[in-house]
C-alpha cells in the first residue's frame, strides 16, 4: 500500500485530491496538510511514502516543507503539484530536494500513475518543468535530487524514433504515418520498450524521455 500525505493550502483541493486517490486500491491517503511545516509535522507523525505538495502556501510554503521532509527524511518522495512551472518556482523545488514536479492541469489517472512513480523510486517531471530545469542548468551536471535512471537499457534508433513522438503526444495512427511504419510495428516496438525499461504505459515512456533527455 502506498502511503500518501497532500499538502494545499485550499481546502477543496486537497479533499479533491483524496477523493482521486482513495479510488486506487493500492493507495491510502494517511493525512491532509495545510501549509509546509504541517506537512513536515505530519510527515514526521506518519511517514507517508509519498507527499503530494503545492508549492505556494501561506506561511510556510512548498519549498520550506520540502527542505524539511527531505533533511530529516529524505527517504520520503516530494512530488511538487503545482500551477506554476516557472523556472524560480522550479528551481526552488529542486534546491529543495523535490522527486518531481507537475502541474495540476494533469488529469486524474496522470496524478496517481505520477505517485506511483515516484514511490517505485522515479522522478516524475511534467514536460515544462523539465524544460525550464534545461534552462535553469543547461548541459551542467543534473542538481542533487534529481534522479536519473541508469539502468543500461539500450534503446534502437527506431524505438528513440517513436519514443520522442509519444512524448510529442502523438498517437499509433500519427506515428505510423510520420514514420512509414505499420501500426502493428508501431505497438511491437511500445511494448518491447515497455518490458525493457520495466515501465506500465505511454505516460511513463514519455517521462523517462524527459528525465533522460530523449527528447
Amino acid at each position: 500500500m502506498i502511503k500518501v500525505l497532500i499538502a494545499d493550502d485550499i481546502p477543496i483541493l486537497r479533499q479533491g485530491l483524496e477523493a482521486i486517490l482513495r479510488l486506487e486500491s493500492d493507495i491510502d491517503v494517511v493525512g491532509l496538510a495545510a501549509d509546509g511545516e504541517e506537512a513536515f509535522r505530519l510527515a514526521c507523525e506518519l511517514s507517508p511514502d509519498v507527499v503530494l505538495m503545492d508549492m505556494r502556501m501561506p506561511v510556510h510554503d512548498g519549498e520550506y516543507g520540502t527542505k524539511k521532509i527531505k533533511e530529516i527524511h529524505p527517504e520520503i518522495k516530494v512530488l511538487i503539484l503545482t500551477t506554476f512551472d516557472d523556472e524560480e518556482n522550479v528551481s526552488k523545488a529542486m534546491s529543495g530536494g523535490a522527486d518531481g514536479y507537475l502541474l495540476k492541469e494533469m488529469d486524474n489517472a496522470a496524478v496517481v500513475s505520477a505517485v506511483r512513480m515516484a514511490a517505485s523510486g522515479m522522478s516524475v517531471f511534467g514536460s515544462s518543468a523539465a524544460a525550464a530545469i534545461q534552462r535553469k542548468f543547461g548541459k551542467k551536471p543534473a542538481p542533487e535530487g534529481i534522479y536519473r535512471r541508469q539502468d543500461g537499457v539500450n534503446l534502437s534508433e527506431r524505438e528513440l524514433d517513436i519514443l520522442r513522438l509519444i512524448t510529442d503526444g502523438c498517437d499509433n495512427k500519427e506515428i505510423s504515418a510520420r514514420l512509414y511504419l505499420a501500426e502493428g510495428t508501431v505497438r511491437n516496438n511500445i511494448s518491447r520498450m515497455l518490458e525493457k525499461l520495466d515501465l506500465k504505459d505511454r505516460t511513463q515512456l514519455a517521462v523517462y524521455a524527459v528525465k533522460n533527455d530523449l527528447v
